[in-house]
């Protein structure tokens, strides 16, 4: 019992000997530019912040947290996020949630997240207004808003403490924050007492009082004894695992992602040959053989010994029971980037393949068989870009003029300067880039 009066006197901003009180914002905002600035040590931040904040302030630092991002960084499950939300053992709590706190915030200035245990954002709802502004600090779902990811945050410093929490403007550690308020408190499994996620409400200041606290301290009750009731009845159905998924688009590191009943990602990073050898059998579903492969990784006689103990390295990373052999196989159903941008491409959604794209095909492969794929992802997805170009869709040919394979497409270039509704200002950055590239190409 103490203990639980102790967790609600911290998150409700409280300090024992020190009242109600807290710092002014340009107190705050005086004291977090001494602190990030090396200038203050903890002592005197211990003595200026509630130690709930200056606790997380130095976690964030300690970190790495860059308090002039622009926004929280993208978690592993950006890509993937629906897939999350569908498996995730909130998702059937997400009525109650919507009762209790998302109706009354449709014209309030308040937005309502949850988030799974990892920090990663699973839905960002409420009042439209206020969710177009949070946009601007990726408050958006697939973002990480753990403390690692955004610093000090309700609903990230509420998962890394498993407490209420609530943050007050200059509190936050990122600048961009800053002017936000906000309240979270945790969500756990009713059975196991596992951490599942976080309920957020993020507003003004009015959302950082005793009352938003208790009302958020109630969902979070509300949604546990809703989830007791499921699965006592029967109703409820155990989280199914998420298909691993592969993420091999762009510059970062190829990664092998999977997650727990709980939402809990895991990536694990892949060598250049155990990528191309999981994009070419997730693009052969019917299996190669080891002549096959060895074809198709290396075109100069790589040898069978080679792609065997490549074969035996791989399964001790993904697990024995997702690789088989004669022929070599992928055993479970995978997810991966390149295939969510092929499958968008062939139902004919060209903005949401775009979505998805975050680069070329693993760019320092030598694989030919990886580089004809390569190949044929970019030019299917400039063609279908151009092609919704000319009917009007200025907004993906600047996307994809954006990438850096779009740069120097002259074609590209000149399509956009060709579009209907252009600005007079985006009309003349064409004509000039285009006059650039002919400059350069003589």
């Amino acid at each position: 019992m103490a203990d639980t009066k102790e967790r609600q006197v911290a998150a409700s901003g409280i300090s024992a000997g020190r009242g109600s009180s807290r710092p002014s914002s340009s107190t705050l905002e005086s004291v977090h530019e001494r602190f990030v600035a090396g200038e203050v040590d903890a002592t005197y931040l211990n003595s200026s912040l509630r130690p709930v904040v200056a606790q997380s302030w130095q976690r964030s630092l300690a970190g790495g947290v860059n308090p002039d991002l622009a926004a929280a960084r993208a978690a592993d499950a950006v890509s993937a996020i629906e897939r999350l939300r569908e498996t995730h053992p909130l998702a059937p709590a997400l009525p109650v949630i919507r009762r209790l706190l998302v109706d009354d915030a449709v014209d309030s200035g308040v937005v309502v997240a949850v988030s799974a245990a990892d920090g990663t954002l699973l839905w960002v709802e409420g009042d439209p207004k206020a969710r177009r502004k949070a946009e601007a600090m990726n408050f958006v779902p697939g973002a990480d808003w753990s403390e690692r990811g955004a610093g000090t945050n309700a609903p990230g410093t509420s998962l890394a403490l498993d407490r209420e929490v609530q943050i007050l403007g200059s509190e936050h550690f990122s600048r961009v924050v800053q002017p936000w308020s906000c309240t979270a408190a945790p969500v756990h499994d009713p059975a196991t007492g596992a951490l599942l996620g976080a309920i957020d409400l993020t507003g003004g200041t009015e959302v950082a009082s005793s009352q938003t606290l208790a009302l958020v301290r109630a969902t979070a009750f509300a949604v546990e004894n809703h989830l007791a009731l499921l699965r006592a009845t029967g109703v409820y159905a155990e989280p199914a695992a998420r298909k691993p998924h592969l993420v091999v688009l762009g510059g970062d590191r190829p990664r092998w992602v999977t997650t727990d009943g709980y939402g809990h990602l895991q990536a694990t990073h892949l060598t250049g040959r155990h990528a191309d050898i999981l994009v070419l059998l997730s693009r052969h579903p019917e299996g190669l053989s080891a002549d096959h492969l060895a074809v198709l990784l290396d075109d100069k006689d790589l040898d069978v010994v080679t792609v065997r103990a490549e074969m035996s390295r791989l399964r001790k990373v993904i697990g024995a029971e997702n690789l088989g052999s004669r022929p070599y196989r992928l055993l479970a159903a995978i997810t991966s980037d390149i295939g969510e941008v092929f499958e968008a491409l062939d139902a004919g959604d060209v903005e949401s393949a775009l979505t998805r794209y975050a680069g070329p095909l693993l760019t320092q492969s030598v694989s030919p068989a990886i580089a004809r794929l390569r190949t044929q992802l970019s030019a299917t997805l400039r063609d279908a870009v151009l092609a919704e170009g000319a009917h009007g869709r200025a907004d993906l040919l600047r996307r994809w003029l954006e990438l850096p394979e779009g740069r120097d497409d002259r074609d590209g270039w000149k399509a956009l300067r060709d579009s209907a509704g252009l600005t007079a200002a985006a009309r003349a950055r064409a004509r000039g880039h285009l006059a650039g590239l002919d400059f350069e190409l003589g």
